[in-house]
C-alpha cells in the first residue's frame, strides 16, 4: 500500500529504490555480532538480508496533498550525480520521476518541498540536469529548509566540498527557490516541522494533522526497526550520537500506542505503521493494506 489518508490529507510514498544495500556492521560500527544475534532471524526477509548482512532501506519521498497545498517531503538520491556510494553514483534510471508521475501530480504542480536534513539521500531530486546545468526539479515550489542546517552545511562545503550541497542545495538557493526557516516552522494548520535534532544539527521530522488525525514523517531520526528495541544503537551517520539517541527515545515514548500514523522514511515497505510497546523498548506495527 503506497497511499494513506490522514483526515483530508493524502500521503503517497514515492520509492526510488529499496534494496539490502547497507552493510549492518558498517552502518552500526560499534555493535558486535553477538549484539545482533537476537535480531537477525526476526529481521530476516524484510528488514535484513542475512546472506549479505545487508539492511533494507527504501529511498523514498512522501507526497502530501492537503486542502491547500501539494508538498514533497525529502527527495531521495537523484540521477546523474557524482556520489561516493557506487550504487548511487551517476544513476540514470529515471525511476523516481516515473513513480512520481503515477500519482497524477506533475512536478510543476508542487507548491513546497520540505527538507528534513541535507544528507545525500534526502536532497538528490531537488534538482535535475537540464541543458548543462542543475535546475529545480519542482520549478514552482518553495524549498523549505532549516536555516541552521544551511549554515552548518554551507560552512562545511567551503572547507571540504560536499557534492550534494553543490548539485542539490546551492542551485536551489541561487535560483531563489529556498525558504530558510526555524525548526518550529508551520506551513499551515495541517503541516509543520517537528524538531528531532541529533542525526544532523537541526534534523526535523514533518508532522501532519487534519480533522483530529495525525501522522509524522520521521526522516532519519530512526533508520532500522532494530532501533525500536535498541534505541541507543548509534548509526554511523549520526552527528551527535547522544542527542540522537535521546531524541529517538523521546519520539518513541511520545507516539507509543497513540493513534498516530508513523511514516518511517527508511523502514522497509510499506513503511506506514504505529509504535507499540514491547518489553523495555518498542516495536513497529505495520498497517495492513
Amino acid at each position: 500500500m503506497l497511499e494513506r489518508q490522514v483526515g483530508e490529507v493524502i500521503i503517497n510514498r514515492i520509492i526510488e529504490s529499496e534494496r539490502p544495500d547497507f552493510d549492518a556492521a558498517g552502518f552500526f560500527p560499534t555493535i558486535t555480532p553477538e549484539q545482533w544475534a537476537p535480531y537477525r532471524q526476526r529481521l530476516a526477509g524484510w528488514a535484513m538480508d542475512p546472506g549479505v548482512n545487508g539492511l533494507v532501506f527504501p529511498m523514498q519521498s512522501f507526497l502530501l496533498r492537503t486542502r491547500h497545498h501539494t508538498i514533497v517531503v525529502d527527495t531521495c538520491v537523484g540521477d546523474h550525480k557524482e556520489r561516493a556510494r557506487a550504487n548511487w553514483n551517476m544513476t540514470s534510471s529515471g525511476e523516481y520521476l516515473k513513480r512520481f508521475a503515477e500519482t497524477g501530480v506533475r512536478p510543476e504542480q508542487v507548491d513546497f518541498v520540505m527538507t528534513t536534513h541535507f544528507h545525500t539521500d534526502h536532497v538528490g531530486w531537488n534538482t535535475r540536469w537540464e541543458n548543462g546545468r542543475w535546475v529545480p526539479t519542482f520549478p514552482n515550489a518553495k524549498y523549505v529548509m532549516s536555516e541552521k542546517e544551511w549554515a552548518y552545511w554551507s560552512a562545511m562545503h567551503k572547507e571540504t566540498p560536499q557534492n550534494q550541497i553543490a548539485d542539490s542545495v546551492i542551485p536551489i538557493v541561487e535560483a531563489g527557490r529556498a525558504q530558510m526557516v526555524r525548526n518550529d516552522f508551520a506551513l499551515d494548520d495541517e503541516v509543520r516541522f517537528e524538531s528531532t535534532a541529533g542525526h544532523t544539527p537541526d534534523h526535523m521530522s514533518v508532522h501532519v494533522q487534519s480533522n483530529g488525525q495525525h501522522a509524522v514523517i520521521t526522516g532519519d531520526l530512526i533508520h532500522s526497526p532494530v532501533q525500536l528495541q535498541e534505541t541507543a544503537w548509534v548509526p554511523r551517520p549520526d552527528f551527535d550520537p547522544r542527542q540522537a539517541a535521546a531524541t529517538r527515545r523521546a519520539f518513541l515514548e511520545r507516539y507509543c500506542e497513540q493513534d498516530v500514523l508513523v511514516c518511517a522514511s527508511h523502514f522497509p515497505s510499506p513503511s506506514f505503521g504505529r509504535v507499540v510497546r514491547e518489553g523495555d523498548g518498542f516495536w513497529f506495527e505495520y498497517l495492513k493494506a
